[in-house]
């Protein structure tokens, strides 16, 4: 699956070049040394994902680290893509730390989620976003008819590319009245058609289970199939994200999801 976005690309090019540069035994300081036009600062940024990066500035970081054509080239085209805008890049509604996340969700090959407390957007009705929306109390109404339309343009994304989906619910997601009981209604049923997918599978976490692993809250778990691409925990709240990438993170987060998932039941169940 291609990477998608520009925040994605950067961040998949500049794990590249950096591994590139390990390989070579180079620091960045003598990269900028080597007097092709690249600062440390900006060497930096390049590799942290930060900036866009022209064709010509990673043909001559590839040419410095001794890469063959193939790599080289492949690099290159891939430059393309970090100034290149989807849908979500230049939209003023979502945040920028956002952004990064929806770029991830597009090209990740599973996506495993716990939420005890709401339904997560992928599996929203119209009508419950409406609800989780107009809870925050905007100061503009039209906000939360923009976001929900965007939830449901990324919904509709997420759903026709079809990654594994499996999502671990809070009995509480299903019983709080979003919206009110014909909205909740609604929405319950929403999730047993979605349920039906081949590559969707819902679960539920009783009440009677009492104390479990994922008490701390809310996240979710992205893989992907590119070796060179990590796989990532996002955690969100009100104000940003967390993007949590180091091998023991991601491990963790895992046993907490399979404990909770081991202790939940099929949707259809519940």
């Amino acid at each position: 699956m291609p990477v998608t976005g520009q925040r994605v690309v950067r961040r998949a090019l500049g794990r590249r070049l950096t591994k590139l540069r390990v390989a070579n035994g180079k620091s960045r300081r003598e990269v900028a040394e080597a007097k092709l036009g690249i600062s440390e600062p900006t060497l930096h940024r390049i590799e942290t994902g930060k900036v866009p990066v022209t064709g010509a500035n990673v043909r001559a970081l590839c040419w410095l680290y001794g890469a063959d054509q193939s790599v080289t080239d492949a690099l290159a085209e891939l430059a393309l893509g970090t100034s290149r805008e989807e849908w979500w890049d230049g939209s003023p509604v979502i945040p920028d730390w956002f952004k990064l996340y929806v770029g991830l969700e597009a090209s990740a090959s599973k996506i495993c989620t716990y939420d005890g407390e709401i339904i997560p957007g992928e599996l929203q009705t119209e009508q419950y976003a409406l609800a989780v929306f107009g809870a925050e109390q905007p100061r503009d109404d039209e906000a939360v008819h923009r976001h929900v339309k965007l939830r449901m343009q990324r919904q509709r994304a997420l759903l026709a590319r079809a990654p594994q989906l499996v999502t671990v619910l809070g009995e509480g997601a299903l019983t709080r009245p979003v919206g009110g009981k014909t909205v909740l209604d609604g929405q319950i049923e929403h999730l047993r058609r979605t349920a039906k997918r081949d590559n969707v599978e819902i679960r539920v976490l009783p009440f009677t289970v009492g104390a479990h692993a994922a008490m701390a809250g809310a996240f979710r778990i992205l893989d992907f199939d590119d070796p060179d691409d990590p796989d990532v925990v996002y955690l969100e709240s009100h104000v940003g994200a967390l993007y949590l990438e180091e091998e023991h993170e991601v491990a963790e987060y895992r046993r907490v999801f399979d404990l909770v998932s081991r202790a939940s039941v099929p949707l259809e169940n519940f």
